[in-house]
């Protein structure tokens, strides 16, 4: 059972299917360009889709509005002290805002950036800087039955051996993405963290935690790794974020708002530098593009994170609606990760090539089937990457009930037995960065 209630609802409604089969060709074929009010359940992101607490409109309230010295920064500022450790702190308008700000002091031409994965905007964004993202998975990650708790770890053998090649002076940043976005959703153990934070140090770089659903992490970490069962999901994150020089934070995630981010590091001299560069693209540094009211609701939200109902209940969710997939026979990546199910689509379709995209393939057939938006997370979404052909189900925080989860569930089962007639789908325009091509690309069945 919820540990909420409901104080405000939204009317939704399913589209005809035919009203369906219009949107999807109007859309070209891509979930992004489907307007909202023709989807039934909306599982595209988690990222600033979830419902705010009666604690966090309250506090809307009190925002100060004051372009410098703002009293909500203040109060944001000693939340994240509290809840992550970190007092330097810079807001931004949201998590890759917060990516620009870092990267852009720390990236420079012809540098090296090592992920345990990077996402598609970190990949972009270190691109941009004119670096190489690299991806350093743990063996068994691309494995969607392999069943390992921590599949999500960042490998520093496979790290080592980038260095080796390209030399420690051309890797500035390690980066660690908890939980892991690009590997469905896979926790970071604690120890992991440990050791990425000792090999940064050994190369001399700079060790950055992606933390934007560090609460997730830290609750897979009481449940799986021993010696942390007794230790409360707030202490644990505490733990993890210790080890590293500097957080970028999308608190469209776990500070449970709608927009809003932040970066905080530890050096004095790397905090004035990005506070330069977030004045240039994000605003004063009291107030990074956001205003104050929602710099009041991402304070309270970020304690909310920690709290044990919160995110016993979040992760429950998405266990339930991986249990609804599997009783059906759809196939999925195990274990389920912390905010979404990843349903394979590679096994679903597996009549389809790569080069036809099953994933999104699959995405618009769970559309056209239910009016469910999900995502594709493969080789659409990450041209030339070695990926699983996978669709992210992400669950907005907060939001639906067990009703949607079974109607989700029963779409994408209905769409299996028919997985034979789906056809694949080819790219007939794309942005001239294909990083972010998945986005507003157009695409049309083969």
């Amino acid at each position: 059972m919820r540990s909420y209630k409901a104080k405000m609802v939204e009317p939704i409604t399913l589209p005809s299917r035919e009203r369906r089969e219009e949107v999807l060709a109007e859309a070209g074929y891509n979930a992004f360009n489907i307007p909202a009010e023709n989807v039934y359940v909306d599982l595209l992101t988690d990222s600033g889709t979830g419902t705010m607490s009666d604690a966090q409109w309250a506090a809307l309230f009190r925002g100060d509005e004051s372009y410098a010295g703002s009293e909500s920064f203040h109060r944001l500022r000693e939340a994240v002290e509290d809840v992550t450790g970190f007092s330097r702190v810079i807001p931004t308008h949201q998590g890759r805002g917060a990516e620009n700000v870092l990267y852009g002091c720390l990236v420079e031409e012809g540098d090296v950036v090592l992920n345990n994965a990077h996402f598609d905007t970190t990949r972009a964004h270190i691109a941009n800087q004119g670096g190489d993202p690299v991806d350093c998975p743990v063996e068994g990650a691309r494995d969607p039955v392999r069943d390992a708790p921590f599949k999500g770890n960042f490998s520093a053998d496979r790290a080592r051996d980038v260095v080796d090649d390209v030399g420690a002076e051309r890797v500035p940043v390690v980066v660690l993405t908890i939980t892991n976005n690009s590997t469905a959703g896979q926790p970071v153990s604690a120890a992991n963290v440990r050791e990425t934070a000792a090999f940064a140090e050994e190369i001399d770089a700079t060790f950055v935690i992606d933390a934007c659903r560090f609460a997730e992490n830290a609750h897979f970490v009481r449940r799986r790794e021993e010696g942390y069962e007794d230790r409360t999901v707030a202490d644990i994150a505490r733990e993890q974020l210790s080890h590293a020089d500097a957080i970028v934070m999308s608190g469209k995630k776990e500070a449970l708002v709608n927009i809003g981010g932040f970066v905080a590091v530890r050096d004095a001299d790397l905090f004035e530098r990005a506070k330069q560069r977030a004045i240039l693209y994000e605003g004063f540094p009291t107030y990074g593009g956001m205003s104050g009211r929602d710099i009041e609701a991402m304070a309270v939200g970020l304690r909310e994170a920690v709290e044990p109902p919160y995110v016993e209940d979040r992760v429950e969710q998405v266990e339930e609606l991986g249990r609804m997939l599997e009783e059906r026979g759809v196939p999925i990546y195990r274990p389920v990760g912390g905010h979404a199910v990843y349903v394979d689509a590679g096994e679903l379709l597996s009549h389809l090539p790569s080069e036809q995209f099953p994933g999104q393939a699959l995405v618009c057939e769970l559309y056209r089937e239910g009016g469910v938006r999900g995502v594709e997370l493969g080789s659409f979404a990450f041209p030339g990457a070695d990926r699983l052909e996978l669709v992210r189900l992400a669950i907005p925080r907060r939001t639906y009930g067990r009703e949607h989860l079974e109607h989700v569930a029963d779409a994408a089962a209905a769409v299996g037995e028919r997985a034979p007639e789906v056809t694949g789908l080819e790219v007939v325009s794309e942005p001239p960065t294909p990083e972010l091509r998945h986005f507003s690309a157009e695409l049309a069945p083969v």
